[in-house]
């Protein structure tokens, strides 16, 4: 299940569901596009709850943090863009302290919280 549940799988889900919603908001301000709206509508409320699974069975795996699960699960039935923002900014967290240096083990962290040697 871990194999599944990357770090970067779950970056570019998040990536999806947000444009996924962006078009939504589109079809919502444009008149005549009911049928549309059903659709991302529909796309939308689907791919909320299973980046709200994925993320909560991720949690527990390990594979990211509560401050990213709360920002999915929680905030990304009003708008997923905080948790593609929190995604983002997790890389680069990670990727900077990748640039500073290892941890305590001699080896770097990667981004999925992995230790190279």
């Amino acid at each position: 299940m871990s194999r599944l549940l990357t770090f970067q799988r779950l970056k570019w889900a998040s990536f999806t569901h947000s444009a996924v919603y962006t078009v939504l908001l589109v079809v919502w301000l444009v008149p005549g596009l009911a049928g549309l709206e059903a659709i991302f509508g529909m796309g939308h409320g689907i791919g909320w709850i299973a980046m709200s699974l994925a993320c909560i069975a991720a949690l527990r795996l390990r594979t990211i943090n509560l401050r990213l699960a709360v920002a999915v699960a929680l905030l990304g039935g009003i708008g997923p863009f905080v948790g593609s923002y929190e995604f983002v900014r997790q890389s680069r967290t990670a990727r900077r302290e990748l640039d500073d240096g290892a941890d305590d083990a001699g080896g770097v962290v990667g981004v999925d919280g992995g230790v190279a040697v």
